[in-house]
Parts: structure tokens; sequence; C-alpha cells
């Protein structure tokens, strides 16, 4: 459990820079262009993605598998996707849905499209695509072999598939 406090809090840590990033560029965007909110929005969402990703590859889970990167950029991207569309899909219906459309709104309706996609990418970045290295095999705590009817024994269950040990199934 400390070690899932320990790995919330450096996530989280990445991601509070990120949604501070992420609200920078989208008022930056809002008051300096004249393009739409939820467009300024995707962009600035694009941006703290890019900040994310070298963030939590770098700081947060860089004790993590790095051996298949590639897969990993193509996970962290569609995983980003369906949290951009999360995320704006929050702005998109407060904007237009219910017409909620001043500065403070749209603020507080990223915001909140922030706070549910997290939730999101949370899971989706830990369950794949920053993948834990698997652990290692413990040694056992006595020299004996394991007693007559322990599943790992396999003279307790000679129908046991071991690959280490035997050869493969007809």
């Amino acid at each position: 459990m400390l070690a899932l406090g320990r790995e919330f809090a450096k996530f989280g840590t990445v991601g509070g820079l990120g949604i501070f990033v992420n609200l920078a560029v989208f008022n930056l965007c809002r008051t300096t262009t004249g393009l739409p909110v939820v467009r300024c929005s995707v962009i600035a969402t694009v941006v703290a993605i890019a900040f994310n990703y070298v963030g939590l590859r770098h700081f947060a889970y860089r004790d993590r598998d790095k051996s298949h990167r590639s897969r990993e950029i193509a996970l962290f991207a569609a995983f980003s996707a369906v949290g951009l569309v999360i995320e704006n899909g929050v702005l998109y219906v407060a904007t237009y849905g219910f017409g909620w459309d001043t500065p403070f709104q749209n603020n507080l309706f990223k915001f909140l499209g922030i706070g549910a996609a997290t939730l999101f990418r949370f899971w989706s970045y830990r369950a794949w695509v920053f993948r834990a290295l698997p652990r290692r095999a413990r040694p056992s705590r006595t020299d004996e072999p394991s007693a007559h009817g322990d599943p790992s024994n396999s003279t307790s269950n000679p129908a046991a598939y071991h690959p280490e040990t035997t050869a493969p199934p007809p």
C-alpha cells in the first residue's frame, strides 16, 4: 500500500505540473487567438500530454520496463487520446450543450474534465503503459525440497506442466 501511495504521489506531482501547463496554454491560447474554446483546450491538452510523457517516463515510472519503447509510446498516445476526449468532452458539453461560456466557466469545466480524465489515465498508464518489471523469484527459506502435497512440487502433481523441467505437452 505504501508503494502505491508513493507511485500516486509521483504521478500526482507530474500531473499537477501537467495541469499547470494545460491551463496556462489553454488560457494563453484562449486570450491571444480567435480560436474556439474547445480547440484551444485540445491544443493545451496535447502540449500537456507531451509534457506528462516526459515527466512520467523519467520521474514517476523511471524504474519500469523500458524494453518496448515504441509499444509504450503507442499505448501512451492511445490512452492519452481517450483522456483527451474525456477532458474536452466535459468542456464541450458545458460550453455548447449548456451555454456556459464565460472565462470562469471555461476554466472550471476544463479543470473538471482534467480531473475525470486523470482517473482514467492513472489506471491505464499504470496497468498498460508503464508496466512493472516482473518480480524476481524469492529464494526459498530452506534448502529442503518442498513438502509432499505442495502444488509447486512436481511430485505431488505429476500431470503439472513445468516448462523449466519438462517437455511441452503433445
